[in-house]
């Protein structure tokens, strides 16, 4: 499986004829990204909720490319209703088969609002605070991804890991919105992937952090080894 990254928390998990894009948030939208939401073309997207920095890109390129979208369905629901055709609704603890694999929702410890306006995409005043964020597990052939989504750190995460043998975890360690790099090192203890790949950071100032320390903190108290990507680099699973 081939793993690229986007920026922030965008990525794309490619196998064979399938590609599952996770989080849509592109160039322009991302100011770090790399490619455009033209420049994509997946089979299938995945959101872990619906902030503007997780969902900016999904309608369009769903709508363009007719990928089947899952999402928790709340957020299903207003993609239905968005124009989005091929939807697909779990709640937690859902699975959503496909002929290379599933996509599952687990929880994750983070707020969820609809974008409101664009002067304010994350205020509940100008959209609407819609059902739990999650976490997503992606099986593709014989590799688990783990995007943890945005999340604090919370001990249920080495319980998902024991349901779910992951081999790559993608872990937000800006901190500031979701857990910070010290947390998400623990969380890389819990979930013991043998890769882990941080993300949701550096890409606005309240998000900087030192990726470098969280690396030698991770591999030097587990097993796990960092792998760092910029926009637009690709990692093989």
């Amino acid at each position: 499986m081939e793993i690229k990254f986007h920026g922030h928390s965008c990525f794309e998990l490619s196998e064979g004829e399938t590609t599952v894009l996770l989080d849509p948030f592109l160039k322009p939208n991302n100011p770090v990204a790399v490619a455009t939401a033209d420049e994509v073309d997946p089979t299938h997207i995945a959101i872990s909720h619906g902030h503007a920095d997780h969902i900016a890109d999904a309608v369009g390129v769903a709508k363009r490319t007719g990928a089947h979208c899952v999402a928790i369905v709340e957020l299903a629901k207003w993609l239905e209703g968005q124009g989005v055709g091929e939807v697909s609704d779990p709640n937690f603890g859902g699975t959503v088969e496909f002929d290379w694999g599933y996509i599952s929702l687990v929880p994750a410890w983070h707020t969820n609002t609809i974008p409101g306006s664009e002067e304010s995409p994350f205020s509940a005043e100008h959209g609407i605070a819609i059902g739990p964020a999650a976490g997503l597990l992606v099986k593709i052939g014989e590799a688990t991804v783990y995007h943890a989504g945005d999340t604090c750190l919370f001990g249920d995460m080495k319980l998902i890991a024991q349901r779910s043998e992951i081999d790559v975890a993608l872990l937000p360690i800006g901190g500031h919105y979701t857990m910070d790099r010290r947390d998400a090192a623990v969380a890389a203890e819990l979930v013991g992937a043998g890769t882990v790949i941080p993300m949701h950071y550096d890409t606005f100032p309240a998000i900087e952090t030192d990726s470098e320390a969280f690396r030698s903190e991770v591999e030097s108290k587990t097993s796990s080894r960092v792998v760092l990507l910029k926009p637009g680099e690709a990692h093989t699973a």
